[in-house]
């Protein structure tokens, strides 16, 4: 995965509880509650809104689920408004709320969803690429065995000859015996240290002359190979950076917006927390 910090980019879709849903060009009444109409759009809307765990329902499931609760909500709809509830400040309060809150998110999506182009993603990925630390992996395999006499015994039959990947399907004790005994590739901090610095002070082809220890029993160990570890392939990250560039555009959004608008909190902590979470909101992902 790029190493970056995508906290900043996950929080901003996730809190903002997007949902758009790709409403139908006719917008058919899917059922009727006395004489109010439920549509498909708000059908579409329920759906995009259920609880997180209804959600992971299959699409029929979930269809029910959203018809269930939107018609719930129509059967005291009107028992709601002969009671003048839609009139009281509270609810006035939630509806203004509520009208802000999409009116936003009717924004975000014009200016930062639908502003993203798929050559402003390859560009931040090519540019983040380039940012990657150069780092060694190494291509691997190992015979595990339970005692020392037994690793020293493979390590003697090697130095006579004997087929490395041939020994591991005999001797070894690990599940990859069968493909004689091959690790893959893998960089540092992946293994248990013993056999990591073994592996990385081994020229291609060499073999440890001397038994590994580790808590897994004794290796021996053989380099197939090195290289510069390549990095991720853009179809596998490409949610990940667009969400990147989104999160900049947003940033970008309400940076201007502040710049044009004064912004006052009269409570001291509140106004620390604030400017402490808009510097942080501000800064660039962190590289790791």
């Amino acid at each position: 995965m790029l190493r970056y910090n995508r906290i900043a980019a996950a929080v901003i879709v996730a809190t903002l509880g997007l949902q758009f849903p790709a409403f139908a060009q006719e917008d058919v009444v899917v059922a009727k509650v006395g004489n109010l109409e439920i549509r498909q759009s708000e059908l579409d809307l329920a759906m995009s809104n259920l609880d997180p765990q209804l959600a992971q329902l299959p699409d029929e499931q979930k269809k029910v689920a959203a018809l269930s609760g939107a018609i719930d909500v129509k059967l005291l709809v009107k028992n709601a408004s002969a009671e003048g509830l839609e009139k009281t400040e509270d609810f006035k309060k939630r509806l203004a709320f509520i009208s802000d809150r999409e009116l936003h998110n009717a924004y975000f999506r014009k200016h930062v969803v639908d502003a993203v182009t798929d050559a402003e993603v390859k560009a931040r990925y090519d540019k983040e690429v380039a940012g990657l630390p150069q780092e060694e992996e190494v291509k691997a395999a190992h015979i595990l065995v339970a005692t020392e006499e037994e690793a020293k015994d493979v390590i003697k039959q090697l130095d006579a000859g004997k087929d490395f990947a041939a020994l591991a399907k005999e001797k070894s004790t690990d599940s990859n015996k069968d493909d004689g005994g091959d690790l893959g590739w893998f960089g540092k901090g992946r293994m248990v240290p013993e056999f990591e610095e073994a592996a990385f002070k081994l020229k291609k082809g060499e073999y440890t002359k001397e038994p590994v220890k580790s808590q897994f029993g004794f290796h021996v160990i053989k380099l197939e190979d090195t290289r510069v570890a390549p990095p991720p392939a853009y179809d596998q990250v490409e949610a990940q950076v667009r969400q990147l560039v989104m999160r900049d555009k947003y940033v970008a959004l309400i940076e201007k917006a502040k710049a044009d608008q004064k912004i006052e909190i009269p409570d001291e902590t509140l106004r620390k927390g604030y400017e402490e979470a808009s510097k942080q909101q501000a800064e660039p992902p962190a590289q790791q």
